[in-house]
């Protein structure tokens, strides 16, 4: 599934253009190498580190999503592996 997709379908950004502009601004990395290609395709084990509302999420790939559906669903897709919020 395209990295832009996945990040809309698991409900992780609110549109897909705005994957988009995350991703084409050279702000993801999978499992450590920078991405700018929001059609790069994200599998199963793949760790995805970018920022996101003042934070930076870091999400390991549990499950390719068929549909843009619930959030209890969505979650399921993803382990969050980012640092606690400061604050």
């Amino acid at each position: 599934m395209r990295l832009d997709k996945y990040l809309f379908f698991t409900r992780v950004v609110k549109t897909r253009s705005l994957a988009q502009r995350i991703v084409e601004g050279g702000h993801v990395r999978i499992d450590s190498r920078p991405i700018e290609r929001a059609h790069t395709d994200v599998r199963p084990g793949m760790v995805l580190t970018f920022p996101l509302n003042d934070r930076v999420r870091v999400l390991r790939v549990e499950a390719i999503p068929v549909r843009r559906g619930p959030a209890a669903e969505a979650q399921g897709c993803y382990t969050d592996l980012s640092p606690p919020a400061t604050g």
